[in-house]
């Protein structure tokens, strides 16, 4: 209480979540222990479920409610900005949303004409390699959310965000047929391990 929790290990973070321990450990050790077990913290919040005695159902709730406080916390903030101007007024958000599945996701950030944002929305699920996006599905959601731009996003579960030539190619392909009902393809972010890598940035959208 006076320091504030940023004062806190993980591992006592996640004790104050779980809530208790269980017979001959507290709550700080199996915090300690989950964290050890999964090897890192990100690890550990993509586990489904927590292969661990004492986490059942309860403290697996717990811990994935407030990744999704934090997940709605961005939502907020990036919903009150005036308007998107780079890359990195959407990267944190889109990066708390789609880093740790173990599944590739496309996912598209409609904004209006001025660059406020209008909505987040998951379109395609695929496999670990790949997701299969469907143009004219991305347009009729534009449509849907009567979109003036878009910033597109997705996910590489490996974790390396470097864009592959596929990426560029669907970039393209996007970029063309949504300037056929005036929507402008504004970025497109591939999420991995650490800061998202802009396609716009690298000249390639």
């Amino acid at each position: 209480m006076r320091h504030g929790p940023g004062a806190l290990s993980t591992a006592e973070l996640l004790a104050l979540l779980l809530g208790n321990g269980i017979p001959g450990h507290s709550a700080v050790d199996l915090g300690r222990n989950l964290l050890q077990s999964a090897g890192s913290l990100r690890a550990l919040l993509a586990q489904e479920p927590i292969p661990m005695a004492g986490v059942g159902p309860a403290k697996r709730a717990r811990i994935q409610a407030a990744l999704e406080l934090a997940r709605r916390g961005l939502a907020e903030e990036l919903a009150e900005l005036t308007t998107i101007r780079n890359p990195a007024d959407s990267g944190e958000y889109l990066r708390a949303q789609l880093r740790d599945l173990p599944y590739e996701v496309f996912a598209c950030l409609y904004l209006d004409n001025r660059h406020r944002v209008l909505a987040f929305e998951e379109l395609f699920r695929g496999t670990v390699d790949s997701a299969s996006v469907h143009p004219r599905e991305v347009v009729r959601a534009c449509l849907r959310h009567n979109a003036a731009a878009v910033i597109l996003a997705h996910n590489h579960p490996s974790g390396v965000a470097e864009p592959s030539s596929t990426d560029v190619a669907l970039t393209k392909t996007l970029k063309e047929t949504l300037a056929l009902i005036d929507v402008r393809v504004l970025d497109h972010l591939v999420i991995g391990h650490g800061t998202p890598v802009s396609l716009s940035g690298r000249g390639l959208c």
